[in-house]
C-alpha cells in the first residue's frame, strides 16, 4: 500500500524525500526507486523460499527510516512523512518513529530465525483450488475492486461537495456584512494590524536567487497586496490560478506578491506551473506573525506610503472581495460595522447619549457585538469522529475551552504538538478541551487528539461565538456562559488555554 499511493503521487514522493533533507537531484530518481523497492520487499514476503530476504530488505529499509525520522525530529523538523502518498500523510513524529521502530523489530526477529525459519507459505492453498474455485476467486476480487473504486469516488464526491458548501456559507456571510469578514466579539479587534499603522518591513529570498524588500514592491506607487501562503495548504493551492489572472489583469493597479514557505524546489514547481510572479520565502512564518496574519490563505494591502491599507482577509472568498476592491479604488479602512436601529430613547452604545431617529438607525453605526463575555453560549450539537452527538451541556460544569481548527490549515498543523502538550499536561482540574473542526473525519483522526473531536464542515458553530477563521478559540463557563474574548491565532490561543488552566488549578 505504501508503495502504491506512493508511485500515485511521485511529486509528493519527491518533495517529502526535499523535506527530509535529501538533495534535490537526487530526490526525483529516489521518488521512484524507494516505491519500487517497497514492492520488491512486499513481493519477497509472500513466498517462504524467497521470505527471508525480504525481511531482510524490509530491516534495512526500516532502519533507514528511523534514521531519517529521528535525524529530522532531534534537530527540531517535523516533515510531512507522505508515507502512504495521498491516502495518508501527516507530519513526522515520535508516532511515525515509534511504529517503524516496531516494524523493524517483527522484520529483525525474522532474519533472526534464519532462511529456513520462515514458516508455512501464505500461498500454498492457492495451488490446491479447483479451476471453479480458482474462477470464483479472480471474479470475487473483481467485484471487490470495483467497490473499492466506487467507495473511492464517493468519499471524493462528498468532500468536493463539503468544501462547496463551506465557501457557499462564506460568500452567504460576507453578502451580509457588505463583503468583510465578520467582525469579533466585544471589544476584540479585527484579525491583523489596525488600518494605518506603519507596515513591518521585510527582505526575503525570491524562487530564483533573487532578493526583495517590501519598499521596492513599492517603488512603482502602486498599492501592494501581500498574499500570505503555504504549498501545504489545499485552499491556497486551490487559489493559484485566480491569484495569477489578477496579477495579470490589475498589473496597472496593484502589485500582488506572495510571501510563502517550505522548499525552494516545491515553490518553483507551483509558481512555474501556474505563472506566477514575486513569490518569496520566509524561513517559517515570521513575517506572516508581523502582520498578526494567522491562517493561510490571508491577505492584507498595503498603500503607497507604506501603511496597512486594509483589514486582514481570511479565507479565499474574502481575498477574491478584497482583490475585486482593491483593482477598483475602494478599499475600506476600517472593518466595516454591522448597522443595528437604535431603539427611540435608549443611549448609544457608542457614545452614550440619546440620539433622535426614524427607525432607520441612528447617526453613527452600532457594532454588532456578538455573542460577549457572559452572555449564555451558543448551543453546540454536533457529530464527533464515532458517528456519536456532543452537544455543549455534555461539559456543563466544567471550564471548556472551545477550540475552532482545521487539518488542512497550515497554522493548525504548526500548533499541533503544541495543543498535545497541552492534552498531556493539563490536571483534572484544568480546563477542557473541545475541537469543532471544520475538516473531514479522516483528516481529524490523523491528528491523534485525545480532546473530543465535532465536525463543523460550514463552520456555522465557529461563526455563531464570532470565530473568523482557525485556529482560534473561546472559553466558556461551568454555567455555559461566555468567559473570555475570542482568541485569535496559535500563539493567542495557548495563551488563552494556559492562562485558563492557571487559573483553575489555583482555584
Amino acid at each position: 500500500m505504501a508503495a502504491v499511493t506512493k508511485l500515485a503521487d511521485r511529486k509528493g514522493s519527491r518533495e517529502a524525500l526535499v523535506d527530509f533533507g535529501v538533495p534535490s537531484f537526487l530526490a526525483s530518481p529516489l521518488g521512484i526507486l524507494l516505491p519500487l523497492i517497497e514492492l520488491a520487499v512486499a513481493a519477497a514476503l509472500i513466498p517462504t523460499a524467497t521470505a527471508w530476504w525480504g525481511a531482510v530488505g524490509a530491516l534495512a529499509l526500516l532502519l533507514l527510516f528511523v534514521a531519517g525520522i529521528g535525524t529530522n525530529l532531534a534537530l527540531g523538523r517535523k516533515p510531512d512523512c507522505h508515507c502512504f502518498g495521498q491516502l495518508h500523510s501527516a507530519p513526522a513524529g515520535w508516532k511515525t518513529l515509534t511504529r517503524n521502530g516496531v516494524l523493524a523489530v517483527v522484520a529483525g526477529f525474522i532474519v533472526w530465525q534464519g532462511r529456513d525459519g520462515a514458516g508455512p507459505s501464505v500461498v500454498s492453498w492457492l495451488g490446491k483450488l479447483s479451476a471453479t474455485q480458482s474462477v470464483a476467486l479472480v471474479a470475487g476480487l473483481v467485484v471487490l475492486g470495483l467497490f473499492a473504486v466506487q467507495w473511492w469516488f464517493l468519499v471524493h464526491l462528498l468532500r468536493q461537495n463539503g468544501r462547496l458548501l463551506v465557501r457557499l456559507e462564506a460568500l452567504e456571510a460576507m453578502l451580509g456584512t457588505g463583503g468583510e469578514a465578520p467582525s469579533q466579539n466585544g471589544a476584540q479587534r479585527a484579525a491583523g494590524l489596525p488600518v494605518g499603522t506603519q507596515a513591518p518591513s521585510f527582505s526575503l529570498p525570491g524562487l530564483h536567487g533573487e532578493t526583495l524588500t517590501l519598499e521596492a514592491l513599492r517603488a512603482s506607487g502602486k498599492p501592494v497586496m501581500l498574499l500570505f501562503t503555504d504549498p501545504d495548504c489545499g485552499p491556497c493551492t486551490a487559489l493559484l490560478p485566480e491569484i495569477r489572472r489578477w496579477q495579470k489583469e490589475h498589473a496597472q493597479q496593484l502589485t500582488i506578491s506572495l510571501i510563502s514557505r517550505g522548499p525552494v524546489e516545491q515553490n518553483r514547481a507551483k509558481s512555474t506551473e501556474h505563472g506566477l510572479r514575486e513569490v518569496l520565502l520566509q524561513k517559517e512564518w515570521e513575517v506572516a506573525h508581523a502582520y498578526e496574519a494567522y491562517g493561510t490563505p490571508s491577505a492584507v494591502l498595503v498603500g503607497p506610503d507604506g501603511k496597512i491599507a486594509s483589514p486582514l482577509a481570511q479565507g479565499s472568498d474574502a481575498i477574491k472581495a478584497l482583490v475585486y476592491r482593491a483593482a477598483q479604488g475602494r478599499v475600506p479602512t476600517t472593518q466595516r460595522p454591522l448597522v443595528q436601529p437604535q431603539p427611540q430613547g435608549e443611549p448609544c452604545p457608542n457614545c452614550g447619549k440619546v440620539h433622535p431617529t426614524n427607525g432607520n438607525g441612528h447617526p453613527h453605526p452600532v457594532m454588532s457585538q456578538g455573542t460577549k463575555v457572559g452572555e449564555p453560549a451558543p448551543p453546540i450539537e454536533l457529530q464527533d469522529l464515532k458517528g456519536n452527538t456532543v452537544t455543549l451541556e455534555d461539559f456543563k460544569g466544567e471550564k471548556t475551552l472551545v477550540l475552532f481548527w482545521n487539518p488542512e490549515c497550515g497554522f493548525c498543523q504548526q500548533m499541533l504538538p503544541d495543543l498535545k502538550d497541552l492534552e498531556n499536561s493539563s490536571s483534572k482540574e484544568a480546563s477542557k478541551i473541545l475541537v469543532v473542526s471544520a475538516g473531514t473525519g479522516e483528516a481529524n483522526k490523523a491528528m491523534g487528539l485525545r480532546s473530543p473531536v465535532v465536525l463543523d464542515p460550514q463552520f456555522a458553530v465557529g461563526r455563531a461565538f464570532g470565530a473568523a477563521g482557525t485556529p482560534s478559540a473561546v472559553l466558556v463557563d461551568e454555567e455555559r456562559r461566555i468567559a473570555s474574548e475570542v482568541a485569535i491565532g496559535a500563539p493567542a490561543v495557548l495563551e488563552l488555554a494556559r492562562a485558563s488552566s492557571r487559573q483553575t488549578e489555583k482555584a
